[in-house]
């Protein structure tokens, strides 16, 4: 008996990738995701796409949670690297610009961020809140909590006491993962039909009950961009702004 196939051996780590890594699994879990959707999601079916056994893979993500988890992270991850792209490619983060402080310009960026990630990994994003429901704070990723500092830095940047920069963040981070979430609501319901009211389902909405939704419905099926996104966190800064300088 070769010793590979001895009883108790622990299953190969080197796939049709190469030896496997953290990230590498991570980056196989994100593909698996983006084309199959989340519940295609498992350690076999993983272990598939990696070219290794499952079992191989719990010495990087010990179970479905760490690998939901690592999903997660990895989003946050290339948060970062877009805005470390945007930084070497010189955005105006640092200095006032026309628009406004610098501050406020950096909430942008990271909001901007998260917006485009988000749109490349739309199976991925439901995970940004259901995680973090079961997963306390010092326990989440190093990447996550860095966004969240650097809202909190720019925030007491702008100005802000403690009290008025935490309620900005709660009030930050859920406008901007409740707009990714929207933006991505599923709304086509036959994508074959060329006509647009049978391609959304409007004959499934009975015009008596509905007469807003018919009415909306083209416009809702389109996605609120990145100017939406833009007015809609400067509103809540003035909010928070105002609620600050009128409280003292």
């Amino acid at each position: 008996m070769a010793p590979e196939d001895a009883p108790g051996r622990r299953a190969s780590d080197r796939g049709r990738y190469g030896k496997l890594s953290r990230e590498r699994v991570l980056v196989a879990a994100l593909g698996v995701v983006d084309a199959e959707g989340l519940s295609a999601l498992s350690m076999r079916r993983l272990g598939t796409e990696l070219g290794v056994e499952a079992m191989s893979l719990y010495r990087y993500l010990p179970g479905k949670g760490a690998l939901l988890d690592g999903l997660v992270e990895a989003l946050y991850q290339q948060v970062e690297e877009h805005l470390a792209r945007e930084a070497d490619a010189g955005a105006p983060e640092a200095r006032p610009g026309p628009e406004g402080p610098a501050w406020r310009a950096g909430l942008q960026r990271i909001a901007h961020a998260v917006y485009a990630v988000g749109l490349r990994h739309p199976e991925v994003v439901p995970l940004l809140a259901t995680r973090m429901l079961s997963v306390p704070l010092a326990r989440r990723p190093a990447a996550v909590l860095r966004v969240d500092e650097n809202v909190l830095r720019l925030l007491h940047e702008g100005g802000l006491d403690t009290d008025t920069a935490t309620a900005a963040h709660r009030a930050f981070t859920a406008w901007l993962l409740g707009y990714l979430l929207v933006d991505l609501r599923a709304m086509v319901d036959a994508p074959e039909e060329p006509d647009p009211a049978f391609r959304l389902g409007l004959h499934r909405l009975p015009a008596h009950d509905f007469p807003r939704l018919r009415e909306s419905a083209p416009s809702l099926a389109g996605r609120g961009g990145g100017a939406e996104l833009s007015a809609g966190v400067d509103a809540l800064l003035d909010r928070v702004i105002r609620g600050a300088a009128g409280a003292r």
